[in-house]
């Protein structure tokens, strides 16, 4: 007889009841992932009447693989790229949130009689909401073109950053029960060290890797490379002492700022999906009814403190980061829940045997409930704004108001140390990074390689420490003679020049240490040998001029996979905003159906009738900027308009939007959304907007106008241009960059 192994049989029953159960949920409208919770709580033990999952150990293994394989399709979604988009007002946000909720969190555990343990833990897992539930309740309700969207995205992206820290931070406590202050700084130091060294790694090699390899990129092989691909990460992130969640989400970052990020994202969601649901399901098979029946009152509590701790918290750190209070409201109830990594943080304090059995469920219990409440929370959150709007005081609302423009506002008169850091600083610490990485690599990796190959290990050490100092030839050149990596305006380029004889002493200076410290690290600098390769690298780096011309084609390369490797821009997930004016540009595909095909834009109305501008309108590879009124609207037609968020909903809903991918095309690169701030002696400053010319100019046309305090959108084509206007401009960039200031 044959016989089946339990693994398989538990799989079996695992993904036929998930079926069952999900199907039902998503006929009813509710979560998914909820579904998946109840489908384990069912195949636990704590169900007598459904057949139990039997090896339980590889069901654990599996749901493991579910959480790195969920990570990376979370790195896949949110790039470093869409990060940096949102980076200020998200971190500011996030931070935030976090501290808000972890002090909150340990309050209220000590508060019910928690353990100092418990409670800490606590904090964590309430200090961190569900990437996974949000987007898809973003997917199902339609709200990814939304503004606050990003703000949102941003935050979550943080929050993963800032829970792979606290996951460090808590295995030390767990294990040394006390944290001190140097350990924090330490650890923080450490974390940020490695996710600069991976990124910039990651980017200047994985598209050199996937260009080279691209020709025999079918599905399969780019499904099983990208895996690949994440797994080693996930290796080198447990071998440098990081959790394997860090390494799959890292790798997804990188391997979303290349070409094939679109590909792979997009081939790894059926895998990510299934491996999800085993992880979801077995984290319901851990939920003990009888422990939730005694604990009911202390869930109940959590539960009210995890939704009105993160609506406050988030709200309040969007507020002080400078987004608006629609915003802020909308992100705060967006927010307002736990998920997987509240999942993985509870697992480590069960793992490491420091909290009590009753956390865990319980911290299940909670996920579940503000699970079901999120899409409720993120439909009703801009009613609740309108209401709360209704009853803040007018001075406080105007007050918000004069502060988010202040924080968006551009800074004009930067600080010399800002100046400095944006001129200098950013280069300096990479290549410091960089220098750091080939040392540390050769003393760590190489060194105790080689040591075990050859018998007379004499010569190791010097062997490296010469090879280490050639390699970073280029990285010191660049931090001690490098030009200022921004391009500065003229007023800013004089300062700078004013100082470049204390910045050459002190970058010259930092250089020195920087070598002295690195070449210690294999051979003491006090030695003969040592000071002669610490001569070596410096004459090499002031007198050698191959080290200029090296770095030049390595930071060319760079720049050019950071700014110019995603084949598709989706204009529509990056929404920019009109400055302080809740306007945005969106992209809709004109469906057959639509009662607009057919018209010209003047006869369709859009402007009159929904109150948006058309910027541009793509059909096939012909792009056109700024189409006239003439333009007729044919089916799949690609749209983009300007408009407040309830005016680019109204629009969609006319052209019957359904959604599309963006394909790629120079004019669609170089197409965008700047300000233009017209002086007393501007060439337009006086002429109607209509013989400006300025529409020529920058093929494309004026949105907006700041005047005076005042702002006007879509402004008519008969108003006259005056000095001091601040101009919104959609248009080609590049032109619009060369007719600035004219």
């Amino acid at each position: 007889m044959i016989h089946l192994p339990d693994l398989i049989q538990d799989l079996g029953f695992i993904l036929i009841t998930a079926a069952i159960v999900t199907l039902i949920f998503k006929k009813l409208g509710q979560p998914v992932v909820l579904g998946y919770l109840i489908a384990g709580f069912l195949l636990g033990p704590h169900v007598p009447f459904m057949p139990n999952v039997q090896d339980t150990n590889s069901v654990k293994v599996w749901a493991e693989i579910g959480v790195i394989i969920l990570l990376f399709g979370l790195g896949l979604e949110f790039s470093f790229k869409k990060l940096a988009r949102v980076g200020k007002s998200a971190s500011i946000t996030a931070v935030f949130e976090v501290a808000f909720m972890l002090s909150i969190g340990f309050i209220a555990g000590k508060v019910v009689g928690w353990s100092s343990m418990d409670s800490l833990f606590l904090g964590g897992i309430l200090s961190i909401s569900s990437t996974t539930i949000i987007v898809r309740a973003f997917d199902e309700l339609g709200l990814k073109g939304k503004q606050f969207v990003a703000l949102v995205f941003g935050v979550l992206v943080v929050e993963d950053i800032v829970a792979i820290l606290l996951l460090v931070l808590l295995s030390t406590m767990a294990i040394s029960k006390t944290l001190s202050g140097t350990e924090l700084v330490f650890s923080s130091f450490r974390l940020g060290f490695f996710l600069v060294l991976w990124f910039v790694v990651g980017i200047y090699l994985l598209p050199l890797l996937l260009q080279k390899i691209r020709k025999l990129l079918n599905d399969e092989t780019t499904l099983v490379v990208s895996l690949g691909l994440c797994l080693l990460m996930v290796m080198i992130a447990t071998k440098v002492g990081f959790s394997p969640a860090l390494g799959a989400f890292v790798m997804g970052s990188l391997l979303a700022e290349t070409k094939e990020g679109t590909r792979i994202e997009h081939l790894v969601t059926p895998v990510r999906d299934l491996f999800s649901a085993v992880f979801f399901v077995s984290i319901g098979m851990l939920i003990d009814p009888r422990i939730l029946i005694d604990y009911a009152p202390q869930v109940l509590f959590i539960t009210i403190l995890t939704i009105v701790g993160k609506l406050v918290s988030t709200t309040i750190g969007a507020l002080v980061s400078g987004s608006s209070l629609r915003h802020s409201v909308q992100a705060g109830m967006s927010l307002a829940q736990i998920g997987e990594f509240s999942f993985i943080i509870a697992t480590l304090g069960v793992s490491l045997k420091v909290t009590s059995d009753f956390l865990y469920p319980i911290a299940v219990a909670v996920s579940a409930i503000t699970t079901f409440t999120t899409p409720y929370l993120i439909r009703s959150s801009d009613t609740f704004y309108q209401w709360l709007e209704k009853r803040l005081p007018e001075p406080f609302l105007k007050g918000l108001e004069r502060y988010q423009k202040a924080v968006q506002g551009e800074d004009r008169s930067m600080i010399v140390t800002k100046l400095l850091f944006q001129a200098y600083g950013l280069r300096i610490l990479l290549n410091t990074i960089l220098v750091i990485a080939v040392f540390l690599f050769s003393k760590n990796l190489l060194l105790p390689f080689l040591k075990q190959l050859f018998e007379d290990s004499t010569w190791i050490n010097l062997a490296l420490a010469i090879s280490a100092a050639v390699l970073t030839v280029p990285f010191f050149w660049a931090i001690s003679f490098g030009a200022p990596s921004i391009k500065l305006n003229e007023q800013n380029r004089v300062r700078v020049e004013r100082l470049s004889l204390g910045v050459q002493v002190a970058r010259s200076a930092y250089a020195l240490l920087l070598g002295a410290a690195s070449v210690n690290i294999l051979i003491s600098i006090n030695s003969l040998t040592g000071m002669a390769i610490f001569t070596g690298l410096f004459v090499s780096v002031i007198a050698g001029r191959f080290s200029e011309k090296i770095y030049g084609r390595l930071e060319k390369r760079f720049m050019k996979n950071l700014e110019n490797n995603i084949e598709s821009i989706d204009l529509k997930s990056q929404v920019p905003t009109l400055a302080p004016w809740d306007s945005g540009l969106a992209d809709f595909v004109v469906n057959p159906n639509s009662q607009l095909v057919g018209m010209s834009l003047q006869q369709s109305r859009l402007k009159e009738n929904f109150g948006v501008t058309v910027a541009l309108v793509q059909r096939g590879e012909e792009s056109v900027s700024a189409p006239d009124r003439n333009w007729i609207l044919m089916p799949h037609d690609r749209v983009y308009i300007i408009g407040s968020e309830d005016q680019l909903l109204s629009a969609k809903i006319a052209l019957e939007n359904p959604r599309a991918d963006v394909t790629s095309s120079e004019t669609l690169q170089s197409f965008g959304l700047l300000p233009i701030q017209l002086l007393e002696n501007s060439y337009y400053a006086g002429k109607i907007i209509r013989d400006s010319g300025l529409r020529e100019a920058i093929s494309g046309l004026i949105v907006g106008i700041e005047r005076a305090g005042q702002r006007i959108l879509s402004p008519d084509s008969a108003l006259t241009l005056a000095p001091g206007d601040l101009l919104w401009v959609v248009g080609d960039i590049e032109k619009i960059k060369n007719i600035r200031g004219k």
